[in-house]
This record gives structure tokens, C-alpha cells and sequence, in this order.
């Protein structure tokens, strides 16, 4: 039987959450400094978010008081490290509302949840003349592993396009559904545009043909609720130092049935159940997916970032997070030389746009010497970018604990910027 899962719900007399944000901040070092002699303003939270103290407090106490390997050890400290890397597991199983701990395996993010199914589940389903669907708009992480795997096989990639304003083709998606499909791998937020897909519909119409649905939620996870029940999903993955955790950690939620079913991704120390020279037998999910030493440290602060946010309240977030995004939008929209790329029917806390005249990597120049950190390039996005026409774009990317301030400064520099390429 599934396990208990206990959500919290959200008190709705809780104030919003701008009433907090002055405090919030407190709450990661790294947000109290000047670059170039300008108080910082983090804007890339899409590359990655920064850290509260809590996380870092935990990650440092792990090495200092509870070091030692996971599961291999009857030690104190070994009993230790083991039970607090169990207990970042359940953390997530009760964050994205999993039904067993079993089905959540620490990865080091989400490219690697893509290549681990790609190799495990991929390899053996999928042979010559088979297809697997991906959209226009994925990362490359959610891209490359499919053209190996289908390079290998003889099968296919069969790549669902998006409209002018960002949004996937939906009707389309239908129709690329074959007795062929052996897998849909598609993102829930884009990483360029924020278009936020209908990823729960897509589940539904890829199950209607008995075809199993990975998402990328890495953009999704730190900004809304996520629940993999709700959603249906076979596969879900998400990176940690995205939302406010560690780098080098992540998740892959598979269902249950379909992990069981799965080769090991790697060999080695810590999933094997006996080994001979004859034969070995393997660890249970998650286990016989989390060769040699894990990222014991990482994975616990990952579970303090998860109780972090969780505090603080996913609905109350996404609000906050909204709002900002609304004021951004309108901010940029208002300068004349300045195009948001792409209006989705639903964007979620990212806007990329291209200033007329002037290279995003010139944009991100000038803005860091005001101390605004965006991203400018590609954003590992290549295909989506050659699609809308554009070699890159400039990026900004939003977390709760940024403000309108920061906004109004992102425009003082944006006029800067013009006034030195003019």
C-alpha cells in the first residue's frame, strides 16, 4: 500500500508573502554583498538559485559531526548519515507527492534522470523504427540523450513544434502519437520562455495509447506545486540547486512498477544484493540505481531546502513570484527597444528578450557592472532559439527573494546599456 502522505495545507489567512520578503533575504548570505560597487541583484535564479543559511548550516554540520558512508556501516555515525539521507528521500517523496519512498532516486540532476532513463528503461523498449517525442522548446539535457539512444536503436526523434507566442501545439501532439511512440520527454517550464505546458493533458493523451510520459520539471519545481499523482506521470526529475538546495543533487521519481523493471543505470559498490563471479544480483529501486558513495551531503541539504520552501509555502510562492514577473513584463514591455520573446498562454518566472541592436552577451556585460546577474546566450537551448530566429537572448529569471527594487534597477541599467551602444 502507498504510503501516508501528509501535505500541509496552506493557512489562507497567512499574509502574502511580500510581507516577508525584507526577512527572507536575511536568510541567504550571499544576497549581502556588492558587485562592482552595486548592491548585488540576482536575476539567473533559472541557472541556479542561492542558498540559505539553513542549507549551508546543514551541509557543513553533515561534514563536521555526521561524516561517514550510507547503508554500509552498523557505526554510530554510519546510523547516523544513513538516517539522515533516508529522511531527505522521504522529504521529497512528501514534496512532490509520491507514493513510495522507493520511487525517488538521488541523481545529480536532471540530466542525468534523462540519461538514466534514456540507458535503463530506453534501451530496452525502444528499437529500430520506434519514435520518441520530445517539443521544440526542451533543453539540450532533454534532447541529446533521445538522439544517442534513437541514433543507437534505429528509431526515431519526433520533435513536437510550438507556436509564434511559445506555446506547444497541442493538436500536433495528437497526431505525432503512433503505435510507434515508445516514450513522450517534454518539459514542464521552459527554460527560455517560461511557457508553462499542459503537461497533465499531455499525460493523459499519451496514456490513452499506452505510452509512458518522463517530464523535466527543473524550472517547475522551485516556483509552483508539483504533485506526480495528480499529474500522472511516469517519470519526473528535478535538480536541486535549483530549488535553493546543492549543486551535484537531484531527483528522478519513477513509478514503482517501471523502476522494478529497469537495469541498473551503473555498477558498483552499494547497489548490488551478491556478487560472484558467475552472476550478481541487485539492490531494489531506488537502491540498485545509486552506485558508490551517493551525494550523502548533498541529498541532506537538499531535504533542509525542500522543508525551506515548504515553510514558506509553494502556493504563497508562486503568488509572490507572479507578481514580480507581472511588474517585470510591464517594466520591459515599456521600453520600445526592448522585445520579450514569446507570450505564452501561461509563463511562469522567467522572461528572455533581445535589445535592439546591442548582443545579449554585451546586455549581460554592461548590467553586471551595475551588479544585475542575468544569463545571456542560448541557455542550452540551441534549437528552440534557431526556431524563433535569434543566435541568443538575454534572460532574466526570478525567485522569491527578489524584489521590485531589483527590477527598477535592471531598467536604469537597460537604458544605460542603450546610451553605450547608440
Amino acid at each position: 500500500m502507498p504510503e501516508t502522505v501528509t501535505t500541509p495545507v496552506e493557512n489562507a489567512d497567512r499574509p502574502p508573502l511580500a510581507s516577508e520578503v525584507r526577512a527572507i533575504r536575511r536568510d541567504f548570505p550571499i544576497l549581502d554583498q556588492t558587485v562592482n560597487g552595486h548592491p548585488l541583484a540576482y536575476l539567473d535564479n533559472a541557472a541556479t538559485s542561492q542558498k540559505p543559511q539553513a542549507v549551508i548550516d546543514a551541509v557543513q554540520r553533515f561534514y563536521s559531526v555526521n561524516n561517514s558512508n550510507v547503508s554500509r556501516g552498523v557505526h554510530t555515525l554510519a546510523e547516523r548519515a544513513t538516517e539522515e539521507y533516508e529522511k531527505a528521500r522521504a522529504a521529497v517523496r512528501h514534496f512532490i507527492n509520491a507514493p513510495h519512498s522507493n520511487e525517488i532516486v538521488f541523481v545529480r540532476g536532471v540530466t542525468e534522470a534523462v540519461n538514466l532513463v534514456a540507458a535503463s528503461y530506453g534501451r530496452s523498449r525502444v528499437g529500430p523504427g520506434d519514435e520518441i517525442v520530445i517539443s521544440e522548446m526542451e533543453h539540450h539535457s532533454n534532447i541529446i540523450p533521445w538522439q544517442i539512444l534513437c541514433k543507437e536503436k534505429g528509431a526515431v526523434l519526433r520533435v513536437l513544434p510550438i507556436t509564434d507566442d511559445g506555446d506547444l501545439r497541442m493538436p500536433e501532439f495528437e497526431q505525432l502519437l503512433s503505435p510507434r511512440t515508445r516514450l513522450v520527454s517534454v518539459t514542464h517550464i521552459s527554460n527560455v520562455l517560461g511557457t508553462v505546458n499542459q503537461v497533465r493533458r499531455m499525460v493523459e493523451l499519451a496514456h490513452l495509447r499506452n505510452i509512458p510520459v518522463f517530464v523535466d520539471g527543473a524550472q517547475a519545481v522551485p516556483h509552483r506545486p508539483v504533485d506526480v499523482r495528480e499529474m500522472g506521470c511516469d517519470f519526473y526529475a528535478f535538480s536541486g540547486h535549483k530549488i535553493y538546495g546543492p549543486t551535484g543533487i537531484g531527483v528522478l521519481y519513477g513509478r514503482a512498477e517501471l523502476l522494478e523493471e529497469m537495469s541498473p543505470y551503473q555498477a558498483g559498490g552499494g547497489m548490488i544484493g551478491s556478487v560472484s563471479f558467475a552472476a550478481t544480483t541487485y539492490r531494489p529501486a531506488p537502491f540498485k540505481f545509486e552506485a558508490g558513495t551517493p551525494n550523502i551531503a548533498g541529498a541532506i541539504g537538499l531535504g533542509i531546502a525542500i522543508d525551506y520552501v515548504r515553510t514558506l509555502g509553494m502556493e504563497r510562492i508562486a503568488a509572490y513570484e507572479q507578481g514580480l514577473l507581472d511588474y517585470a513584463a510591464t517594466r520591459l514591455s515599456a521600453i520600445p527597444w526592448v522585445r520579450i520573446i514569446g507570450g505564452p498562454r501561461e509563463r511562469s518566472s522567467i522572461l528572455s528578450f533581445v535589445a535592439d541592436g546591442v548582443h545579449p552577451h554585451d546586455v549581460g556585460t554592461v548590467l553586471d557592472d551595475y551588479g544585475i546577474a542575468i544569463r545571456s546566450g542560448h541557455h542550452c537551448a540551441e534549437p528552440l532559439h534557431k526556431r524563433l530566429g535569434l543566435v541568443a537572448s538575454a534572460r532574466v529569471s526570478l525567485a522569491f527573494y527578489n524584489t521590485e527594487e531589483e527590477i527598477d534597477r535592471l531598467i536604469e541599467a537597460l537604458h544605460r546599456v542603450r546610451e553605450i551602444f547608440s
